[in-house]
């Protein structure tokens, strides 16, 4: 059945006069985008010879040469059900799309898509497929996108049915409440080979969402989640114990909170992987996961920001797309390694379910925050100071339009603490010394946060709000957000497309709704809490109604997502802390092609080989 969350959100959005092409985040929520808490990377070619290797871990055994990494708590490997980066990092080796970011630079390339064509007035995609075939020996057809899109449409188990429905807008029919009729999308599988793809309205980033690994082909009928299939396995045998792709890498095993592993694969019709095993230890304390890398354990690796130090990099080389690339070092163990920088289309936040914390206490919050000195003391200058949710790169009109609009409209002061205002905000809303506000902040497992979190803490005691302090893995935070058990919490977004709507979605009210199973975000931004709870639905129904590649499409667009960014000033909904620098280090013997702006969770990593 239909997710009556779902329902009520397209009911809703129908109500307000939004289109079907509303444009949505890496996510790989993403993801990314996506939500995520994880930093991790990519590879590149050579034609060193690998040492032939026997890889044990609790009791799964790798032959061949094992490609070691570290990776948060994984949820599934169901593209389609997968909102995390570190569930993500995986379905991305297994799974392959029509599209693909190449080393995660924001620019896409052909992947399963042998080649297209556009209709003038840019509805229509006509995409011959590749000659490929999924880790089963079965061919890839233009029949499995229509099934595999019907599941990311309509399955229960979706979680990214806007990204079909509303974001692209793939035609579709809908019935007298507004929700989505099963099996009527406008795909045609024309031949084995050549898949018709019809758009309600043109759609700025077409070829970017086919990218997101939601939009993975996955054989027809696999599993029986969606009206007119009755599936060959069960749903929980290939979401987590055989997902089947036509990615370079195939599903080895998973234990859960353990490990994960995935094979080559190969007969893979695009370069075969030069490694035999890819696997990811399952890590989510920040002190284990330095020690494990510091053991060698992991080839590739992040350095928590405790052990990081910023006088020890240095950089050799900074290439057009802004990676820089260099040495790091001596670490713990005594070595030097290697290193890249990214600053990569993603942002970090402090959200508020706006429902459970009122107004004055969210902008309290923001008087008392000091991005600067954040990003500086606490993160290491690991990125830039965050005021707009939208990265600075893709703002409307670039990096320096965006500084320019918050040194003229941000209220809370850039740079400084400000514990006056905040006092004097709460006092106006009747709050006092002996009228204390008690608020719980939920974070995931990061010593780093937990340092920013007292600091605010400390900072609010003055301004009669008593922060209490709690931490949770990866996946219950996500639970939680989605239950509405949260107040105050911290999460990060990565792009899913390289645009702003990618994520100010996050901030478009329907789609923020708690308890619900699949919100964008979880602010729940409502009339009854937010005085600019209508300047921001307005401004997203404008981008939603002007989705075309057009410069004129694109001039609407950007007007409101300034206006949505001042509506989320006005709020505070989500409170933005820095838009981070991705650093990967590793050890000489990996060769790898340092990853692109759309981060590392979007690189494939067949072109990764071994020295040792």
């Amino acid at each position: 059945m239909p997710d009556t969350n779902k329902l009520s959100r397209r009911r809703f959005l129908k109500a307000t006069g939004g289109v079907a092409t509303a444009a949505a985040l890496a996510g790989c929520t993403g993801g990314d985008g996506e939500d995520t808490t994880t930093e991790d990377g990519g590879a590149q070619e050579t034609t060193t010879e690998m040492e032939e290797t026997t890889q044990e871990g609790s009791g799964n055994e790798l032959s061949g040469s094992v490609f070691q990494r570290i990776n948060s708590t994984i949820t599934t490997f169901d593209p389609v059900a997968a909102t995390d980066t570190a569930s993500g990092i995986v379905i991305q080796q297994v799974f392959d799309c029509l599209m693909s970011y190449p080393d995660g630079l924001p620019t896409v390339e052909n992947e399963l898509a042998a080649d297209y064509t556009v209709s003038d007035d840019f509805t229509t995609y006509t995409f011959q497929l590749e000659d490929a075939t999924y880790h089963d020996g079965t061919p890839v057809t233009a029949a499995d996108f229509v099934y595999a899109w019907e599941r990311l449409a309509a399955s229960e188990n979706s979680r990214r049915s806007y990204f079909i429905l509303d974001s692209v807008g793939i035609a579709h029919e809908t019935d007298g409440d507004g929700n989505y009729v099963p099996g009527s999308l406008g795909l045609e599988a024309a031949s084995d080979t050549e898949l018709v793809v019809s758009l309600e309205t043109p759609f700025h980033d077409t070829l970017e969402m086919f990218a997101y690994t939601s939009f993975a082909a996955i054989p027809e009928n696999i599993v029986g989640d969606v009206e007119g299939y009755d599936g060959e396995v069960e749903y929980t045998e290939f979401a987590s114990n055989n997902p089947v792709g036509s990615g370079p890498f195939e599903f080895n095993f998973w234990e859960q909170g353990t490990a994960v592993a995935v094979t080559k694969y190969d007969d893979y019709y695009g370069d075969v992987a030069k490694v035999d095993n890819v696997r990811w230890q399952v890590i989510e304390d920040d002190t284990a996961a330095y020690n494990y890398a510091m053991n060698e354990n992991a080839d590739y690796f992040g350095l928590p920001t405790a052990q990081y130090d910023p006088s020890k990099v240095q950089v050799e080389n900074t290439d057009e797309f802004g990676r820089q690339v260099g040495k790091y070092g001596p670490v713990r163990n005594g070595k030097t390694v290697n290193y890249v920088g990214v600053p990569t289309l993603s942002t970090f936040y402090v959200g508020f379910n706006m429902a459970k914390v009122p107004k004055p206490v969210r902008q309290a919050f923001a008087y008392v925050l000091n991005q600067d000195r954040m990003v500086s003391e606490i993160f290491k200058s690991r990125g830039a100071p965050g005021y707009t949710f939208t990265p600075p790169t893709i703002f409307p009109g670039g990096a320096n339009e965006a500084q320019s609009t918050i040194e003229s409209d941000y209220p809370y002061g850039v740079g400084e603490t400000d514990i006056e205002s905040a006092k004097a905000v709460m006092e106006e809303a009747g709050y006092g010394p002996d009228n204390r506000f008690e608020v719980q902040w939920t974070q995931y497992n990061s010593a780093t946060w937990e340092e920013m979190a007292k600091i605010l803490r400390d900072q609010l005691a003055s301004a009669y709000i008593d922060m209490n302090i709690q931490k949770a893995d990866f996946s219950t935070l996500l639970q939680s957000g989605r239950d509405g058990k949260l107040e105050a919490y911290t999460l990060g977004w990565i792009a899913d497309w390289p645009a702003a709507d990618n994520f100010l979605q996050l901030l478009n009210p329907p789609q923020t709704e708690v308890p619900s199973n699949d919100p964008v975000s979880y602010i729940n931004w409502k009339p009854d809490n937010g005085d600019a709870y209508q300047q921001a639905t307005d401004a997203y129904a404008r981008v939603k109604d002007n989705p075309a590649p057009t410069d004129e499409a694109q001039e609407v667009r950007d007007e409101a997502y300034v206006e949505i960014e001042k509506a989320n000033w006005e709020d505070v909904g989500f409170l933005n802390i820095y838009h981070r620098k991705d650093e990967t280090f590793w050890y000489d013997t990996v060769e790898i092609e340092p990853f692109g702006g759309m981060g590392p969770s979007r690189q494939k990593l067949n072109n990764v080989t071994l020295n040792r």
